[in-house]
């Protein structure tokens, strides 16, 4: 991964694994319900950004199966998937706090 902020879609993806191997539609629905509903993954991009997670080892296949003679992939995140994510989140928060101190939000709480 480079020093660029993660885009969003690759971000939802990761975060839909990190708690468990998830198969496509799963993944789907999950980037739904962590982004309320307001990031819906059409099957080419859902399908396009797991190839290309894939080819740059974030994420692998867990396992595979045979489901009404379609073959269902389910993946899962790997261990630089994992660490990518975290350092993601930490850009973030440290990203979320800066903000919130310079909104004068932090320290407001503790004196309220």
């Amino acid at each position: 991964m480079t020093d660029r902020a993660m885009q969003e879609p690759t971000l939802l993806l990761l975060t839909a694994l990190a708690d468990q191997p998830r198969h496509g539609y799963a993944i789907a629905r999950e980037v739904e319900a962590i982004s309320g509903g307001r990031v819906k993954l059409r099957t080419g991009t859902l399908y396009g950004a797991l190839e290309r997670l894939l080819q740059q080892r974030m994420i692998e296949v867990h396992s595979e199966e045979v489901v009404d003679s379609r073959l269902r992939r389910t993946y899962t995140l790997t261990s630089s998937g994992r660490t990518a994510l975290a350092a993601e989140v930490e850009r973030i928060a440290a990203t979320a706090r800066e903000a919130a101190r310079r909104l004068g939000v932090i320290g407001e709480a503790a004196t309220s």
